[in-house]
C-alpha cells in the first residue's frame, strides 16, 4: 500500500529523517512514536507531499507521490498538529468549505456530512462556531474535514495532543470505525498508551526507526526481565542505579522505580547489596510485565549508550 525507501531530509546540519525504509499495509493503523524532535512531523509532511525529501522515494498504491502529486491528493488526507479550522464559521460551514476545496460536489458533500456527523458525534453542534468548540471537538471536526473527500490514506500528526482522556478515547473509536471501510491510517503520537492500540508501531529517535513491529512483538524483543522496585529513598536509588550499565532505562512512577534487568534472581541479590552500602532499604522487588513505554525507554537508553 505505502512503500518508503531511503527517505532522507536535512535542515542545515540537522538530519531530521535519516534513510528511512518501511512499508505500511492497507487497512492498518501504523503508529509512529518518539520524543519531540525525533522527526515524526517531518516524515508525515513528506508523506503528505507538502515537503520534498533530499533523497529517497514514497509510493502509494504503486504511484510515486512526488511525480503524481495531484492524483495522490485525491486519495490522501493530512491533519497537521494545528489544523486550519475557520473559527468564525460553524461546524457545518467548515465541512462544506473543505468539501468544495477538495472538489466534492454539493450533493456528495451533503451525503458525506451526514455520515461524518453520525460517527464523529458532531451532529448536535453543526451550527456552533468552530471557535466555540472544546479542544477535543475541534480535533474531531478537523478529522471530519480531512475525511470529507473519502480518502484511502489518512496521515495524523499527534491528533490528540492536549486533548482530555475522554475525547482521546472517542477519537480513537472513530479511527477504529474507519478501519472497517478499508482506510489506512498513519498516526504520530507522544502517548505510549495510544501506540498500544496500533496494529504496528515504530519508535523514531533522531530521524531513524530504532524498532518497529506489533506492540506485543516489541515487548518480547527486549529479551530482558522487568521489575518494580520500592525503596526507602527512591530518588537516591534512581541516581545510584543510573550509574550502573545494567540499569540505564529507568522509569519512576510516583515512588516506584520500573526497570529492565538481566535476571530477576540476580537483581534481588545485587540491588539490595548495592543500596545497603548507601543506607537505603529495599521495601519490595517484584517481577512485572513491561508496558510499551517501558520497552521504548530501555531501547532508547541502550541505543544512546551505544553511540
Amino acid at each position: 500500500m505505502i512503500e518508503v525507501r531511503e527517505l532522507t531530509k536535512s535542515f542545515g546540519s540537522l538530519k531530521a529523517v535519516d534513510s528511512l525504509s518501511f512499508d505500511i499495509q492497507r487497512g492498518e493503523i501504523f503508529g509512529i512514536v518518539g520524543p519531540d524532535g525525533a522527526g515524526k512531523s517531518t516524515l508525515l509532511r513528506m508523506m503528505s507531499t507538502i515537503l520534498q525529501p533530499d533523497r529517497g522515494s514514497i509510493s502509494m498504491q504503486g504511484r510515486d507521490i512526488f511525480r503524481d502529486t495531484y492524483g495522490i491528493k485525491e486519495n490522501l488526507a493530512y491533519m497537521p498538529q494545528r489544523f486550519g479550522l475557520y473559527e468564525d464559521l460553524s461546524v457545518e460551514e467548515n465541512m462544506q468549505f473543505f468539501g468544495k476545496l477538495f472538489g466534492v460536489s454539493r450533493t456528495e458533500i451533503g451525503q458525506r456530512m451526514e455520515k461524518l456527523f453520525a460517527f464523529s458525534q458532531l451532529g448536535p453542534f453543526r451550527d456552533r462556531l468552530a471557535g466555540n468548540l472544546s479542544g477535543g471537538m475541534k480535533q474531531k471536526l478537523g478529522l471530519a474535514c480531512s475525511l470529507i473527500h473519502s480518502p484511502d490514506v489518512i496521515l495524523l500528526d499527534e491528533p490528540t495532543n492536549g486533548v482530555d482522556p475522554v475525547s482521546r478515547r472517542e477519537f480513537w473509536k472513530i479511527l477504529y470505525d474507519l478501519l472497517g471501510d478499508g482506510v489506512t491510517i498513519v498516526v504520530s503520537t507522544a502517548y505510549l498508551d495510544e501506540a498500544e492500540r496500533c496494529n504496528r508501531v515504530a519508535l523514531m529517535f533522531e530521524g531513524r526507526f530504532i524498532i518497529s513491529g506489533k506492540p506485543g512483538e516489541i515487548k518480547k524483543s527486549v529479551g530482558r526481565d522487568f521489575v518494580e522496585l520500592k525503596t526507602s529513598n527512591p530518588r537516591h536509588t534512581e541516581m545510584l542505579l543510573r550509574r550502573d550499565e545494567e540499569y540505564k532505562g529507568i522509569i519512576m512512577t510516583g515512588s516506584t522505580l520500573r526497570l529492565f534487568v538481566d535476571s530477576v534472581s540476580r537483581c534481588k541479590k545485587r540491588i539490595p547489596a548495592l543500596l545497603k552500602r548507601e543506607g537505603i532499604r529495599v521495601l519490595e522487588i517484584r517481577e512485572k510485565l513491561p508496558t510499551l513505554e517501558d520497552c521504548f525507554v530501555d531501547i532508547v537508553s541502550r541505543d544512546a549508550a551505544s553511540l
